[in-house]
């Protein structure tokens, strides 16, 4: 009895280890495999995520990785088990009759062919499935977005409608699955039913022939039964396995993907094989802008630059006017290198860009742009974003440069202050504000300003006048403008149209050559 209890504790244990140790290697795995989704994914190139939609990559990174947790903790180990179970079972077959082992063996191949065939069917229904599961977040993610336009234009029953369309589709995808293998499971049961009757029809043959006993048969049965159980576990897992692959080649489709940008190497001293070493090229203070000859296309085919030739020295201001869809932001991602252009080079201080490690020169700029994007964080947060040197003084000094300071010190909480999404709590302006904030933060040596000014009213816009007029002060700076009022006082004015300059000069030299930008003026006034 002691012997008996003790055996029954000790597997207990084992089994509560099994659960814990199998549990922490499958939350680790998607620990890391999650982890390193996300660096890859922020390490893409902007190209990538206009073509991707969030609620896609939000599946990706939630529900895929997700779909990947039981397939670590419990197929692999049961399908290993079971796969060591047949190994055994096949032995003892052998060993029982060598000759009605190998009749009853005859069945593996179209156990096989069965699961290869369903397991094309399944991998495609669930890919199906996981493609639906995107288009389902993507919709509701653009309904969340966009509910003040959906509500205004009394879209709720259109929106209703289509989100309802795909939802039956993902049903409809689900019972795809669900039908394979509701086909699937009693095919093997039924291959096993006739392994089972030829086991009967020969071994009785070998009995009453008197070649084999009645006990070694009933033996060999019972063997059979067994042998079918872990193909069955086997099957059972089946499901699960084509759901966690259809997942994780949708994981592995980002993984693959090399869409970011080329990097040369940061600035460090590296030594090769040989011994020799080599220095990167390294970036102290921007003190040039050069764009030579540009041709650029987001679309092959569909040029946005033509031939863009200009150049930027510390401290000068230049301003990019021109109509909407004259290249004008295009101008500001190839700087910052968002963007590479399809020819012609960007130069900083003479260098090509893409042979400066672009965080060090993204380190150097700071962008300011129509519609700011503000982090569920503090205000305070927002406004360093990571930068733990920034002292309380400074931090106060910037507020009161970038005309923050009113708002914030009406807010219960100041600049510990949470924002919501987006940074929905606070006015259009007063986010304009904190961008400019931002921008003083990190003390750059060129300020890109895109659009600054578009949605703002006259009041706002005087605050904001000034905080970027402080914010410009010795600094060599870019305005993007739709507002020609914004771009009189910059040193240079280069005028955009389909995509190439025609036109530039200051205020007054363009005022009197009474061309493109006269024309622009006019209409504005």
């Amino acid at each position: 009895t002691g012997i008996f209890l003790a055996m029954v504790m000790a597997g207990f244990v084992l089994n509560m280890v099994q659960v814990i140790i199998m549990e922490y290697t499958g939350q680790m795995i998607m620990h890391d495999l999650r982890v390193t989704l996300f660096a890859h994914i922020q390490s893409l190139s902007v190209a990538f995520f206009t073509r991707n939609p969030v609620g896609r990559l939000v599946t990706r990174v939630a529900n895929d990785i997700q779909n990947m947790h039981e397939l670590f903790t419990s197929v692999i180990v049961f399908v290993f088990k079971d796969l060591f179970l047949l190994a055994g079972i096949t032995l003892v077959l052998l060993s029982i009759n060598w000759r009605l082992a190998l009749v009853c063996f005859t069945v593996i191949p179209f156990v096989l062919y069965t699961s290869i065939h369903f397991s094309s069917q399944a991998r495609e229904a669930f890919r199906i499935l996981r493609l639906k599961i995107a288009e389902i977040n993507t919709r509701f993610s653009e309904t969340i977005a966009g509910i003040t336009v959906i509500q205004l234009f009394l879209q709720e029953k259109r929106n209703y409608l289509a989100f309802k369309r795909l939802n039956h589709e993902h049903y409809l995808a689900g019972m795809r699955q669900v039908h394979v293998f509701a086909v699937f499971m009693p095919v093997i049961e039924l291959l096993g039913a006739v392994a089972i009757a030829v086991v009967i029809f020969y071994g009785g043959g070998e009995v009453l022939a008197e070649t084999i006993s009645l006990g070694a048969l009933v033996a060999f049965l019972s063997y059979m039964k067994m042998f079918f159980r872990p193909i069955r576990d086997i099957a059972e897992k089946y499901n699960i396995l084509q759901n966690s692959m259809a997942s994780a080649e949708r994981i592995f489709l980002i993984l693959d993907s090399t869409e970011s940008l080329p990097q040369c190497v940061p600035n460090v001293m590296s030594g090769n094989t040989s011994g020799s070493k080599t220095q990167r090229q390294t970036l102290e203070k921007i003190s040039e802008v050069s764009l030579k000859n540009i041709f650029f296309a987001y679309v092959k085919g569909e040029t946005v630059l033509k031939n863009v030739s200009f150049s930027i020295t510390a401290g000068e201001s230049v301003a990019i006017v021109g109509p909407t869809g004259s290249g004008k932001t295009t101008i500001i991602n190839l700087i910052i290198r968002f963007y590479d252009p399809t020819s012609g080079r960007v130069l900083v201080n003479g260098i090509d860009i893409k042979k400066i490690y672009s965080p060090y020169v993204r380190a150097k700029m700071a962008l300011v742009m129509q519609d700011p994007f503000l982090f569920s964080e503090t205000i305070r947060d927002n406004i360093t974003l990571g930068k733990s040197d920034i002292s309380e003084t400074t931090l106060q000094q910037i507020i009161e440069r970038s005309n923050c300071k009113p708002f914030i010190d009406r807010l219960p909480a100041g600049l510990d202050t949470v924002l919501s999404e987006g940074g929905a709590s606070i006015s259009s302006g007063e986010r304009q504000l904190l961008s400019i904030a931002r921008a003083f933060a990190r003390d750059p040596d060129l300020i890109i300003l895109d659009e600054a000014t578009s949605y703002i009213d006259s009041g706002t816009e005087y605050k904001i006048q000034e905080a970027l007029f402080n914010l410009m002060a010795n600094r060599t700076s870019i305005i993007v403008a739709h507002r020609l009022s914004t771009a009189r006082g910059a040193d240079q004015i280069i005028v955009l149209n389909r995509g190439k300059i025609v036109e530039v000069g200051t205020h007054l030299e363009l005022m009197q050559n009474k061309r493109f930008y006269f024309r622009l003026n006019q209409l504005q006034s």
